[in-house]
């Protein structure tokens, strides 16, 4: 089985594809379209509270046909946030939880999770710690609750949990660890949580294939017109699994995105 998981930092930019940057994010939609995963994890759709629109949802039936589709927006601020996951195969049941999150972070559409016969898949798009740390605090509390919810499926059965976890783990993880000490996705506090995360039974699955391989990342800065020519980026992409299915493991690739910059989609293959 082949999974993908992508931040394709808003739906619409794809489907319109009407700047540089539009074209290579639809350009990467379509390779991925023919890759034809079992399941497509995407976040930060950035779409309308309201879901998809007959165009958007019309451009993904031809791209996926024959595909369920399962969208989760943002209602607390429109357009913002946002994920949204697409099956071969009809789940047993849909859930897109509230943990008991702060702030308005529960209604920000940043969980969806399948239940299928032998495991869960899930995606999650994990809230970003914001300019000066201000929202470090909550973020804590984020990771804290979705633990807790993550444990809870696990208690049921394996769980296959993708997304933007927006952290750095491991100074391996980011190009330039020395001066991001205090920046948003590689504080103390956050690496600290994602190790937790990980001591709760689960396997960062790049690390169990590469456990020191150094200048692999997910993300590399906009702002920064040669953070992908430098390869200065971090990977905060992760394929998470339960242990139990370590032997089922089969290879995770991070995709080529070209000259395209933010994030790239990661695929894990499982027997």
């Amino acid at each position: 089985m082949k999974f993908i998981s992508w931040n394709i930092d808003s739906i619409n930019a794809a489907v319109e594809h009407k700047s540089n940057r539009g074209e290579m994010t639809w350009a990467v939609l379509n390779e991925i379209s023919e890759i034809a995963p079992d399941v497509l994890s995407i976040q930060e759709t950035k779409l309308k509270a309201s879901g998809l629109t007959k165009k958007q949802l019309a451009t993904l039936n031809s791209l996926f046909p024959d595909y369920h589709i399962f969208v989760n927006p943002s209602t607390g601020r429109s357009g913002y946030s946002g994920t949204m996951m697409l099956s071969k195969v009809a789940p047993l049941n849909i859930d897109m939880p509230k943990i008991d999150a702060p702030g308005e972070m529960d209604l920000e559409g940043r969980i969806i999770t399948l239940e299928f016969p032998e495991f869960y898949v899930s995606t999650v798009y994990t809230p970003n710690s914001g300019s000066q740390l201000a929202r470090l605090n909550d973020r804590g509390a984020w990771d804290d609750a979705y633990r807790h919810y993550i444990q809870s499926l696990d208690q049921q059965k394996p769980v296959i949990f993708s997304g933007d976890f927006n952290v750095a783990h491991q100074e391996i993880d980011l190009k330039n660890p020395k001066s991001n000490r205090h920046s948003a996705g590689f504080t103390p506090e956050e690496r600290e949580k994602f190790t937790n995360l990980l001591d709760s039974g689960f396997t960062d699955t790049f690390r169990y294939f590469e456990p020191t391989l150094t200048g692999a990342y997910t993300w590399w800065a906009q702002i920064s017109k040669t953070s992908k020519i430098n390869n200065s980026g971090w990977r905060i992409d992760y394929y998470l699994t339960s242990e139990r299915l370590n032997e089922r493991l089969k290879a995770h690739h991070i995709l080529d995105t070209g000259a395209r910059q933010d994030h790239a989609p990661i695929m894990l293959e499982i027997d």
